[in-house]
Order: structure tokens, then C-alpha cells, then sequence
């Protein structure tokens, strides 16, 4: 029952103080109020026997009635108002000092309360006008003490300014870190789309091409099993696509698998489908390629990808030359072929590009992708030490 009770105060005051736009946590008004009424109480009992009843109950009203207005309307008293009932409240009880006194007690309270949520300026003012109170308490009622309780009363005022600074430092932390991780989504957001547009593109180029082949054989050649070849094939690099696909999507999401990335030892099984396709490649290959990292190896391999996707898309009746080396000047991989007309848009400025260009950043790697002596040029440079012999392998 009191966790109910509890949690039904906690959620109203949480949403007064998001309508009064108090970025302080629930409890701080709770302890404030607690500690508020627990000391105006004890002012008031030692007062019991000298201040006139109507007295006792004039503070006591000026104490409460801020809270009271919260308890009815669910609405927090504006700050001055507040700091005009309080201020007035000690100085009806100040009208007959004891020792020790805890009625300018209040005074330190509502100080660091206002210099908490609302205007400096307030702040400062309440403060003021209690050392002014706590003054005229000392010269015409015999207040003793009058340096401590001011001291209680600028400290009070030093400690809300620090719970207001303490506050906005972790607001303003609190944002940066959601910024962080907002960019930290879009960023994995990015890095799927780039995996998923170079599995997926590449494929359906190749699919393409052997469905293209394919209808060729039944409507101009009559040759039912070219035909069915070539959709075995198309099946093959389908299924194959399928498994690129989900061990992409596996790692990314870091869930179980056991199919490994593709790396740089796959750029020839690249191109030997990307071949049986009907596209013309050429490809040669030289140095130690053990030497590449995975890292370099996956970025290569869908740079290779995206640009025989490309190829396809834009220039299949054309041949392709792939030179990939392994060298003391780093790791190079060249992909060249002639255009067939004029750059087509997409290929100047999509996600494909985009995407190369991506992952060519994230290596530290220089790239080029553009028309160059009457071809379509990608070069990829990625830094590297690596002292192995440069024999070359085509195919």
C-alpha cells in the first residue's frame, strides 16, 4: 500500500515539476519540504509559550501554504512566492528570538532552494532580505547569533547555485551521451546498408545476367538445356547470396554463426562467378596475400564487388580488368573498364559509391572512382608494410 502511495507522489510530482520545467530529481522538493516543515515545526513549539496564538498560526500558514496550494492543484507556487511567505513567516517567529533558534534555519533553506530552480536574482534577493530580517532581529528583539545565521544563509545560497550547476553539467552530459549514441546508431545503420547493398547488389547483377542468358537461349536459340544451365547457375549464386546474406546479417547483429566474412582469397571465386555470368573479366593478382588483414581483405573484396556490380549494371557488353597487388607500397586493387557512352548518374553519385568510399575511409585508404582515358577506373591504395615478392597470377 505505501509503495503505491509512494510511487502515485513520486509520478505527480514528477510531472509538476516537468510542467514547471525543474530539472531537479523528485526527492530533492521532498527532502526540501521535510526539512522545511521539521524545522518550522520546532520554531514554532519553541515559541509555543511566548507568541500569541494568532502569531503561531499566521507562521505556521505562511510556511505551509505553498505546499498546501501543491497538494490541492498539483501545481508548485511560483519561487517568489515561496520566498515572500517564507521570509515573512521567520520574521513573525523572529519577533521573540530563543537560543539556540531554528527559525533562520528556514532562511538558509529556502535560499539554497531558490538559487536551486529559480532566477539568480531571486536568489540573491531572498538571501538579502533574510540577513536583513536576521539584522533587524538582532537590534530591536535580542537575537543571538546573528553572524552564524548569516553564514547559514550565504552557504545555503553556495549550495544551490552548486546543485544548479551540478544539475545542468549533468543534463549537458546526459545529452552529449544521448548524441553518442544516436551516432552510434546511425553509424550501425550505415554499416548494415553498406553490407546488405554489396551482398544483395552484386547477386541480383549476376542473377540478372543469367536469367538475361537464359531467356536468349529459349527465344532466339531454342536451347532448352543452355537454358536450364544457365538458371542452375542463376539458382547457384542465388543460394549463395542467401548464405552471404545471413552470415552477414549473423555477424552484424552479433548472433551465433560459423561462416566467416568474405576476405581477399575470395576476390577470384568473385570473379570466376561473376564470369560464368557471361561477363568478360580479367584478373591478375600478385604478392603474398596472407600478409592482408581481414579488415583490408572485406573492405577489398566489396569494393571488387560494388564495382563488377556496377559493371553489370552499366557496361556488361564490356571487359573487365582486375589487378589486385601486394607490395612494399601497401595494397592496391584496380578494377578498369571502358565506357560505353556517357557516366550514368547513378554510378557518379549513388550508395554504391558512397559505400566505397565509406569503406575506404575506414581503412585509411586512398580512393579514385572515375572516368579516366576513356575508362571507368577504381583504385583502391591501403597502406601497409608488407615485403613480399611480386609475382603475378592471372586468370
Amino acid at each position: 500500500m505505501w509503495e503505491r502511495v509512494l510511487d502515485r507522489l513520486r509520478a505527480r510530482l514528477e510531472a509538476s515539476l516537468a510542467d514547471a520545467r525543474i530539472a531537479l530529481p523528485w526527492w530533492v522538493p521532498i527532502w526540501a519540504s521535510g526539512l522545511g516543515t521539521v524545522f518550522a515545526v520546532i520554531a514554532v513549539v519553541q515559541r509555543s509559550a511566548v507568541l500569541p496564538p494568532a502569531l503561531i498560526v499566521l507562521a505556521l500558514a505562511l510556511m505551509l501554504v505553498t505546499a498546501l496550494m501543491w497538494v490541492v492543484s498539483g501545481v508548485l507556487a511560483p519561487s517568489w512566492l515561496k520566498a515572500v511567505t517564507v521570509v515573512a513567516a521567520v520574521a513573525v517567529l523572529l519577533n521573540r528570538p530563543v537560543v539556540p533558534d531554528f527559525a533562520p534555519i528556514l532562511l538558509a533553506l529556502v535560499t539554497a532552494e531558490l538559487a536551486a530552480i529559480a532566477r539568480p536574482r531571486l536568489a540573491v534577493a531572498t538571501a538579502a532580505v533574510g540577513i536583513a530580517v536576521l539584522g533587524a532581529a538582532t537590534a530591536w528583539a535580542g537575537l543571538v547569533g546573528f553572524s552564524v545565521y548569516s553564514v547559514a544563509v550565504l552557504l545555503g545560497l553556495c549550495a544551490g547555485f552548486m546543485l544548479r550547476w551540478y544539475v545542468r553539467a549533468l543534463d549537458a552530459e546526459r545529452g552529449k551521451q544521448e548524441a553518442i549514441r544516436e551516432q552510434a546508431i546511425l553509424a550501425e545503420r550505415q554499416h548494415i546498408a553498406r553490407e546488405v547493398h554489396d551482398v544483395v547488389g552484386h547477386s541480383l547483377s549476376i542473377t540478372l545476367l543469367h536469367l538475361t542468358g537464359a531467356r536468349r537461349a529459349l527465344q532466339q536459340d531454342r536451347n532448352v538445356d543452355n537454358a536450364v544451365d544457365t538458371l542452375t547457375e542463376a539458382e547457384r549464386v542465388g543460394r549463395l547470396a542467401m548464405a552471404d546474406f545471413r552470415g552477414t546479417i549473423s555477424l552484424l547483429t552479433g548472433s551465433s554463426g560459423t561462416q566467416a566474412l568474405p576476405g581477399v582469397d575470395d576476390i577470384a571465386g568473385l570473379v570466376e562467378r561473376t564470369r560464368a555470368a557471361g561477363l568478360d573479366v580479367r584478373y591478375e593478382q600478385s604478392g603474398d596475400l596472407t600478409a592482408v588483414t581481414g579488415a583490408a581483405g572485406l573492405g577489398l573484396y566489396r569494393i571488387a564487388q560494388e564495382s563488377l556490380a556496377n559493371v553489370t549494371k552499366h557496361a556488361s557488353d564490356s571487359t573487365v580488368r582486375i589487378r589486385l597487388r601486394v607490395g612494399p607500397d601497401g595494397l592496391i586493387l584496380t578494377v578498369r573498364n571502358r565506357l560505353s557512352g556517357a557516366v550514368p548518374d547513378g554510378r557518379a553519385s549513388g550508395n554504391g559509391l558512397a559505400g566505397m568510399s565509406a569503406r575506404a575511409a575506414q581503412l585509411g585508404a586512398e580512393l579514385f572512382a572515375g572516368p579516366k582515358g576513356g575508362d571507368w577506373v577504381v583504385d583502391v591504395r591501403v597502406p601497409c608494410d608488407v615485403d613480399a615478392p611480386d609475382r603475378p597470377v592471372a586468370s
